[in-house]
């Protein structure tokens, strides 16, 4: 560091400015690439290209040297001459660090060894590197480094930026896929007076123009709902929500979620709408991997995927574990039978216990119409016919207060506003919520949630 910063004052001793203001006309690295895939080894072209981005390599001697410049989209070899650039131009552009950031312009050829080059006639530095990059450039793997220093993973490693740029259009392809259907993305309050949504612990905070304090939201559901009692109809939003609960690969207590909610749909409505959806985002963002998003996805009910698994049918055998008949429903269902679950599956209807805003199963006394869908041994979405009737929806949050006296901690909080907004009437409706980070994963084959949020929770 001691060079690098002695290197930077002898720059500006000669005039150059380390950081300048701007840099403009850049052609991604990509696009050269794209423009002359076809040329052939020797070739010289006319081209004349302006691009921009870290100097990665370098090699050479006396009057000539090779650069590797790499940016978002790819790596570029620049060549310099001494004779095109000029005496003071070379020696300065080959005495760079490893890191800094330069800009080049120069016209493009293909070297006699096959490689697309850009032939320099000028050069810039835009941002002088004060620390040296993470191992040169030859990858980076210390987890701890990674993950709290997202932007030196971003530098090392090729396929960590290659996954972020999967994320960006995976959520690029959901939003296209809800707007050609009438949906409307929509924005709700990430601060709440009341959280609600889930079963869930909140993170808590002081409004203090309020003098009160509010919640971050454990999910965006009773808000949406209020938008289809408004007549919206059909609308989805995708943002953060948080949970105040521990750490694991599956779980960050800041994650990412779409939610939509349709009138007039139910629970298989919403299934078929969500294969399709997926099925989608996997052709469009070009996904390769073992598991078939093709529809239709396997449909079994929650107790037929216990007892496929266990052998134990929960309506007549005896239950391992403690709590409510329900919680060990629950945990059988996230312990034995969710990591076997790899290839797209709807588990559908699940005990009323277990979900306060579901409507009753048409046809089942004590379970409700809700799923939760797997793929690659974890649930990243789950889904209702959703509870309509504002005298039912009461009772439910009466349950709730008495499962919190009893000590649960992570019950449904009353919530009078939106018993209120269903008495003005909510049309039939289905909704879901989908994981986008677990969708990540299972879409990008990582087995941790660290490795697709970008900067994830880390204990001290």
């Amino acid at each position: 560091m001691d060079d690098r910063r002695a290197k930077l004052e002898r720059l500006r001793q000669r005039g150059i400015d380390p950081f300048p203001h701007e840099f403009g006309g850049v052609t991604p690295i990509a696009d050269v690439h794209a423009a002359h895939h076809d040329l052939q080894p020797g070739e010289e072209t006319d081209a004349v290209y302006r691009i921009a981005g870290r100097l990665a390599a370098r090699r050479g001697h006396g009057g000539a040297a090779f650069l590797d410049l790499v940016d978002r989209s790819g790596k570029l070899q620049v060549h310099a001459k001494r004779d095109v650039l000029g005496e003071e131009a070379f020696d300065t552009l080959t005495s760079l660090d490893l890191g800094d950031l330069i800009g080049i312009d120069g016209t493009a050829f293909k070297s006699r060894r096959g490689e697309l080059s850009l032939r320099a006639s000028r050069w810039t530095l835009l941002a002088k590197s004060l620390r040296p990059p993470p191992e040169k450039f030859h990858g980076l793997e210390d987890v701890e480094t990674r993950y709290r220093h997202r932007e030196l993973d971003l530098i090392a490693n090729e396929d960590v930026r290659e996954l972020f740029i999967l994320r960006t259009r995976v959520v690029r392809a959901i939003r296209r896929w809800l707007d050609e259907r009438g949906f409307l993305e929509v924005e709700t309050p990430i601060l709440q007076p009341l959280y609600g949504g889930a079963l869930a612990r909140p993170f808590v905070t002081h409004y203090n123009a309020l003098d009160r304090d509010f919640y971050l939201r454990i999910a965006d559901e009773l808000y949406l709902k209020r938008l289809i009692v408004g007549g919206l109809e059909r609308v989805y939003e995708i943002g953060k929500d948080f949970r105040n609960e521990g750490l694991s690969h599956k779980h960050n207590p800041e994650f990412t979620m779409l939610e939509w909610y349709e009138a007039y749909a139910d629970y298989e409505d919403i299934a078929r709408r969500l294969e399709e959806l997926i099925a989608r985002v996997a052709a469009d963002v070009g996904y390769e991997g073992p598991i078939d998003f093709s529809p239709p996805w396997r449909r079994l009910t929650l107790r037929e995927a216990i007892r496929e698994k266990t052998d134990i049918d929960i309506e007549k055998d005896e239950l391992p574990g403690e709590g409510t008949w329900a919680k060990r429903v629950d945990a059988l269902l996230s312990k034995r039978v969710e990591p076997e679950l790899v290839s797209p599956t709807f588990v559908l209807d699940y005990p009323k216990e277990l979900s306060p805003f579901a409507k009753d199963h048409r046809s089942r006394p004590g379970l409700v119409e809700r799923f939760e869908c797997f793929a690659g041994g974890m649930e990243f979405a789950n889904a209702f016919t959703e509870l309509n009737d504002p005298d039912e929806q009461r009772a439910r949050f009466e349950q709730q207060r008495a499962d919190e006296a009893a000590g649960d901690e992570e019950t449904q909080p009353y919530d009078e506003d939106y018993v209120r907004a269903l008495e003005h009437g909510m049309p039939p409706t289905g909704g879901i919520g989908v994981g986008i980070d677990r969708l990540v994963m299972i879409l990008s084959g990582r087995t941790s949630i660290r490795e697709v949020v970008l900067f994830p929770a880390m204990r001290s």
